[in-house]
């Protein structure tokens, strides 16, 4: 063997390294490694780890480090669905707490909806009863003209408003209540009455004196029917406003008696009669009055005559004697009335308001109070069981069905 052809480093003459030469010379542990990582491939979860697994597993070196691997991915694809798995629940769970919230919020909604609409209702009715009660007008101004209602007939007693009845109670309170309050300026009576009870008429006379000294001005608005005890009080006011046809006047007295005797005789009911004195059963309805009886009332009458015509009077600045000439108990219209000097002028109930500002001496358009129009539950108690007629009439059987007859100042 010549030497020279001798590489003592075991190389080949062309310089390459004679250990890598021939594959099959090459080490097991290299080649088992460089065949692994040549063969390695992304793991694909749609195929699944074991086909991973099986086309890795020809190699008997590469199985420990596969399986290994296998595991590793194994673990990492649970680890991946189950964070899926959570992020689903999340999600499912977010969905479904948005729909509840937006099931609350429109919950929420309609519940802010049906308190808006409670309220308004609540507004709107309290605005009408404070309209009803009176506390309607101009609210930007604090001085008020009070208007009080004088309607049907008038007597003492305590009989609701809007049933027919005027009673004194209840006028001379509403005109007092006016006077108490510090911005009322002046007093508007609407008047639609024919008249009543003399007394109940003085009652209601001597109040509307009582205001007036108190510095506040009194206006009547007489509107279809104002005489005889409405009348009466009418005169004390500063100023009196009739319509063209109002019918008013008929100043003066009347005492009817009723003598039923003859249809008690009929009926066979007879009467006994205890008393004290001589005119005890004066006006009873089982027998007519005698002379001294009829004398006597006629003097009665006279008396009450005598008080109409003073107030007439002085309320119209006339003397005594051209009273006596109007006060035969004829009815005016309203158009005579102004001829002979029983009213002031022409005009309505707003005509009046405007006059009572202007005697109160307000400042722009003042607040309208009505102190006593009829309300809602007054007419309800009218309307109740259907059978108001005869409530109202047992209010008034005292007066209606005197046993003494009925001293009237009223049209008969």
């Amino acid at each position: 063997m010549n030497d020279e052809n001798v590489n003592p480093e075991g190389t080949n003459p062309e310089g390459t390294d004679s250990k890598n030469t021939n594959p099959e010379e090459t080490p097991g542990d290299d080649l088992s490694r460089s065949s692994a990582y040549e063969k390695k491939e992304p793991i694909i979860p749609e195929r699944g780890i074991s086909s991973t697994v099986r086309e890795n597993s020809s190699d008997p070196d590469s199985v420990p480090e596969r399986q290994e691997e296998a595991k590793t991915n194994t673990s990492e694809l649970h680890y991946r669905e189950t964070e899926n798995r959570r992020i689903e629940s999340e999600r499912v769970s977010t969905n479904s707490g948005s729909s509840s919230v937006r099931k609350k919020e429109r919950s929420n909604r309609s519940y802010f909806v049906v308190l808006l609409a409670l309220i308004a209702v609540i507004a709107v009715s309290m605005a009408a009863i404070f309209y009803g009660l009176g506390f309607g007008g101009e609210l930007g101004n604090s001085e008020k003209i009070a208007v009080i209602y004088v309607q049907g007939s008038m007597l003492t007693g305590n009989v609701p408003s809007g049933l027919g009845y005027a009673t004194s109670e209840e006028i001379s309170e509403n005109i007092h209540s006016a006077v108490a309050d510090e911005n009322v300026r002046a007093i508007v009576l609407r008047i639609n009455s024919a008249g009543g009870s003399p007394a109940a008429a003085q009652e209601i006379s001597i109040e509307i004196e009582k205001a007036q000294e108190k510095g506040i001005p009194v206006v009547v608005s007489m509107g279809d029917l104002a005489a005889s005890a409405a009348y009466y009080i009418s005169v004390p006011a500063d100023y009196i406003y009739a319509n063209p046809s109002t019918s008013t006047g008929s100043i003066g007295v009347i005492w009817t008696f009723e003598n039923m005797s003859s249809y008690y005789e009929r009926e066979g009911v007879e009467y006994y009669i205890s008393k004290s004195g001589e005119f005890k059963d004066m006006g009873g309805s089982w027998r007519g009055l005698t002379d001294e009886e009829k004398e006597y009332a006629d003097s009665v009458v006279m008396d009450s005559y005598e008080n109409f015509v003073d107030q007439v009077a002085e309320g119209r600045n006339m003397n005594r004697s051209e009273v006596k000439a109007l006060a035969d108990g004829r009815i005016y219209t309203g158009t005579k009335a102004k001829e002979l000097g029983l009213v002031d002028g022409f005009g309505n109930l707003y005509d009046a308001i405007d006059k009572a500002a202007e005697l109160g001496g307000v400042q722009g358009e003042p607040r309208v109070v009505y102190m006593n129009r009829v309300s809602l539950s007054s007419l309800l108690l009218g309307s109740e069981s259907g059978d108001s007629g005869e409530e109202t009439g047992q209010l008034v059987d005292y007066f209606e069905k005197s046993p003494y007859g009925k001293i009237l100042a009223c049209m008969s």
